[in-house]
């Protein structure tokens, strides 16, 4: 899916909402735990109810990898679902991979040929070799980790060096030496706040992956506000807020509702983009 697809499909659903599947088998409704494949029977349920109001779907590697082989025949059936019944669904592995450039290239093997999967996140830390291999397929995206949600954050990446460049910000202007817009997202958490202005000054047409609203705390409205761009710019993600709305039979039909409220905000903050 290429930048003006990814677009038009905003435009379409009228929504730039990603549904977080961090599927965690110890949360899900407890009579879920009788089918064969509990987790990816609480993604289909999810997805089913979901996909008139998102976007992209983001599973979490985290989720399905502390299952074991088990987890990854739930990950690999979920995509395979999507991509079969939903194709107009940008799919994001969130793995957070990155490492020397030979196992990098593994890493990309895995999830833009074996799976052929649309994105997949990426670490920015060990530099340039680390991440152009993932960069080599056609028609695939890099979301690298930029300006992250999490309190740890502060921890490095708003460092500054001796000419008050922040972490962030190097990151951002030399991994633009790597790639463009039409292949390269970058992750921006919506706790930022009015951050997101930096980072608008030095990537003005990205694409930004913003995760934080819900659970986490972060406002939809602000981050539209000094984030969003004429091609809306953003994909923003809810995980726990939406998936883990209800915990009896009816939590899909729950899932749906909590989503079509997110929807319908989104829907607002484009009228002046439609």
């Amino acid at each position: 899916m290429n930048k003006q697809e990814l677009f038009e499909n905003i435009k379409k659903k009228k929504s730039f909402l990603c549904v977080g599947l961090d599927t965690d088998i110890k949360k899900i409704p407890e009579h879920l735990l009788k089918e064969e494949d509990p987790i990816f029977a609480f993604n289909k349920a999810i997805i089913d109810a979901t996909a008139p109001y998102c976007i992209a779907y983001k599973p979490n590697l985290a989720f399905y990898e502390s299952m074991g082989v088990k987890g990854w025949i739930a990950f690999e059936k979920t995509v395979e679902y999507i991509k079969k019944n939903y194709p107009d669904q940008f799919i994001i592995a969130d793995a957070k991979r990155g490492d020397i450039g030979n196992t990098s290239a593994m890493y990309a093997r895995t999830f833009f040929e074996e799976l052929n999967i649309d994105s997949v996140t990426v670490a920015p830390y060990m530099g340039e070799d680390s991440v152009t291999p993932f960069l080599t397929y056609e028609g695939k995206w890099v979301i690298l980790l930029a300006l992250t949600s999490n309190k740890g954050s502060h921890d490095f990446q708003l460092t500054t060096d001796t000419e008050g460049e922040r972490l962030f910000e190097k990151v951002l202007r030399k991994s633009q030496e790597w790639a463009n817009d039409q292949n390269m997202i970058y992750v921006v958490g919506a706790t930022q706040g009015r951050m997101f202005e930096d980072i608008r000054k030095i990537v003005p047409n990205h694409f930004l992956l913003v995760p934080g609203i819900g659970a986490q705390g972060g406002s939809l409205e602000e981050v539209c506000k000094y984030g969003m761009t004429k091609e809306c710019g953003l994909i923003v993600n809810s995980s726990r807020a939406i998936i883990y709305a209800d915990k009896t039979a009816n939590f899909a039909n729950v899932a749906a509702e909590e989503a079509k409220k997110v929807q319908q905000q989104m829907e607002k903050e484009l009228v002046s983009i439609l």
